[in-house]
């Protein structure tokens, strides 16, 4: 039920952090992955930790916010393996600032590659997965989803749509057996919130006040809830956003 045998899947965002966690999980299920990033040097070692996991992985160069860029990511996916069966839209960043100093550019910066390059890669999937009459798409929002930062206005914007986007891919698309959800990860330990704990005082102790599981989470600790919602386990899920946080949303 939970076996990913002969499946291919791209993970967007995939050298590293969460993205590399699914990445992982996804492999070790018996899935093909195929990592996406923009860092050449980083998407190699993730490539060679994967490989030497026995995972059967490769690596595309692909800047998912741009239109162009990735109608050609995915023709190479369609020309190398003629299908897609798992898309993990998990290209990610941020900027810290309160909102009054925030420019248009750095709204436009954390929206296009948090939101529209998910909108991009879902809408490319799509012939892919309707073609073989089956697909999952899993949506990276965050528990920022949920609540508030005063210095992250255009990132709970993004990840706040990354929701409502799901939904309407999971309302939209499931008559062609195309499940689409979201995963909400809590304070997991990337770079990404390396940068956090450095700019923002006093985070790392209100996490932990506040998260039942008394830690921060892993990378690793995204691996089950991706392999979860690719598979056939899955197949009756579709249109949900999931917190992955250590009880950090309910306590």
């Amino acid at each position: 039920m939970f076996g990913l045998k002969d499946k291919i899947a791209l993970v967007t965002g995939g050298n590293g952090g969460i993205g590399l966690g699914m990445a992982r999980g996804l492999g070790q299920a018996g899935s093909t992955v195929i990592i996406v990033g923009r860092n050449a040097e980083k998407s190699a070692a993730a490539l060679r930790e994967l490989q030497s996991l026995g995972v059967r992985a490769e690596s595309l160069a692909c800047d998912v916010s741009r239109e162009d860029a990735v109608q050609e990511l995915f023709a190479q996916v369609q020309a190398r393996h003629g299908r897609l069966d798992i898309l993990v839209n998990n290209a990610g960043s941020t900027i810290r600032k309160p909102p009054q100093d925030f420019t248009l550019d750095d709204w436009h910066q954390v929206m296009d590659v948090n939101l529209t390059s998910a909108f991009l890669c879902s809408r490319a999937a799509y012939p892919l997965m309707k073609a073989a009459g089956a697909g999952k798409i899993i949506n990276i929002g965050s528990i920022l989803s949920i609540f508030g930062a005063p210095y992250a206005p255009a990132y709970c914007a993004s990840k706040g749509g990354i929701v409502q986007f799901t939904k309407s891919l999971a309302t939209a698309w499931a008559k062609d057996g195309i499940q689409a959800n979201a995963v909400l990860p809590g304070w997991i330990d990337t770079e990404l919130t390396v940068g956090a704990r450095n700019q923002v005082a006093g985070l790392n102790e209100r996490v932990l006040a506040r998260t039942p599981a008394g830690r921060w989470g892993t990378p690793q600790d995204l691996a089950g809830i991706a392999v979860f919602l690719a598979s056939a386990a899955s197949d009756f899920v579709t249109g949900a956003a999931i917190p992955v946080d250590g009880g950090y949303s309910v306590s």
